[in-house]
């Protein structure tokens, strides 16, 4: 069985199959890489609830940066919010977002309830 769970016209916020939950990508407001991962992250967490996960169960993540000289700087905050023992499989790479003020986006792949 697929549920889909706050869906509208283009797409669902979250998507679970099998024990899977697929959430859509996530951004967040800010000036600087820092705030916009904090808050893109804080995004992530309520959708990880709402699916029935956590962080400890990220399976994969895939970080979009505008820019890569932002690199380091994203995963100060990443570290910082990854729980010790619990990193998930990771790709990060530059991409032109949807917004010119958007300087990351992050998808994220988890188990589920």
């Amino acid at each position: 069985m697929i549920e889909r769970i706050d869906t509208a016209t283009r797409m669902s916020k979250i998507v679970k199959h099998n024990g899977t939950a697929y959430l859509c990508g996530q951004v967040g407001s800010g000036a600087t890489v820092a705030e916009q991962t904090r808050d893109c992250l804080s995004r992530v967490d309520a959708l990880l609830e709402k699916a029935g996960s956590s962080r400890e169960k990220i399976l994969q993540a895939i970080v979009w940066l505008a820019d890569m000289s932002d690199f380091a700087e994203m995963n100060e905050v990443w570290d910082a919010w990854v729980p010790a023992g619990h990193a998930p499989a990771r790709a990060c790479g530059e991409a032109k977002l949807a917004s010119p003020g958007l300087k990351v986006e992050i998808i994220i792949t988890a188990a589920c309830d």
